[in-house]
């Protein structure tokens, strides 16, 4: 054993990767015959410990990550010296609705009976809750669609919180900060995202939208993550989300002692994915780029009316 043996330095805890039964099969080579549980029992006594995997490994680091850190901090000091609303924006994991297996335990009588494979097919639709997280009133609002997690979808569910809830609750604002990951449907890199923010957000409502994406591997740092994300998954957890009013209701009903509220509403419009955006629409957009890692930091900003104009005439 002393061969296939592990442990940590500090908690003292140990393990193999031998397994119990293997161990018992060679113990009887030697005239020792014990069961594949006793040797279970037997290790525990020992001080070994069943082990799992654990997601802590971010990957490589980009070389602009802690700089990008730095601008994401100064930026969020700004914004809350300024009075400005800051939003962490992001999709939740997709949820398959019906009665298919949702990780975690809660109290009952007897388990709820699953579906035992999770075929798409299986399903009565698909769920795909789009979070707005508040920092400053510590409020989440989803936008469940229905279709796909496109940048347009995106764009709509951040331009309907602004209407409903952003313009009441900040009306003095002229500017809007976002903090986003630099992947998905509000990555940096699909060019429909900074489009439909142009014409969606910044246009409609004259309002400058400033955009900080985490670097590439950082996600969970994000706040919606922490903050808004893993407190519905507690929430909702061993429970088959059967239907969308399901789904609607945990969500709105997730709470903290900290004072989160949640709203959630369903969007019913469809979606359709690899919508294009040419060079010459992208060069007519409004659109700054922050001098420091530009690709993660920018703005943009109300175009004319006039501006506006030219460019549906030409369209």
């Amino acid at each position: 054993m002393a061969g296939d043996t592990a442990g940590d330095p500090c908690s003292g805890i140990r393990w193999t990767r031998r397994t119990t039964r293997s161990i018992a099969s060679e113990l009887d080579t030697y005239g020792i015959t014990i069961s594949d549980r006793t040797v279970s029992r037997i290790l525990r006594e020992q001080g070994y410990s069943l082990r799992v995997n654990h997601k802590k490994l971010s990957g490589t680091k980009h070389p602009d990550r802690d700089q990008q850190f730095t601008r994401i901090q100064i930026m969020r000091t700004q914004a809350a010296h300024e009075c400005l609303p800051i939003l962490s924006v992001d999709t939740k994991k997709k949820e398959l609705v019906g009665r298919f297996r949702n990780p975690g335990t809660r109290w009952g009588r007897t388990p709820e009976l699953v579906n035992d494979h999770d075929f798409r097919s299986l399903a009565d639709g698909i769920a795909i809750p789009y979070g707005v997280y508040d920092l400053h009133a510590n409020a989440g609002a989803f936008y469940v669609g229905t279709s796909y997690d496109t940048p347009e979808f995106a764009v709509d569910c951040i331009a309907d919180w602004w209407q409903e809830v952003g313009k009441p609750l900040y009306p003095h604002a002229r500017k809007l900060c976002l903090l986003a990951d630099s992947g998905g449907s509000n990555g940096c890199r699909p060019r429909a995202w900074k489009y439909f923010l142009q014409h969606r957000l910044v246009n409609p409502f004259q309002i400058t939208v400033t955009v900080t994406h985490y670097p590439s591997g950082t996600s969970k740092w994000n706040p919606i993550e922490h903050r808004l994300f893993s407190e519905v998954s507690k929430n909702w957890a061993g429970v088959p989300l059967e239907s969308m009013e399901i789904i609607l209701n945990y969500l709105r009903t997730t709470t903290t002692r900290t004072g989160l509220t949640v709203t959630a509403k369903s969007i019913e419009k469809a979606y359709e994915k690899g919508r294009k955006i040419s060079a010459d629409e992208m060069a007519q957009l409004n659109l700054e780029h922050h001098p420091d890692i530009p690709r993660w930091n920018y703005c943009i900003k109300p175009q004319l009316k006039k501006s506006i104009a030219l460019q549906l005439g030409a369209n």
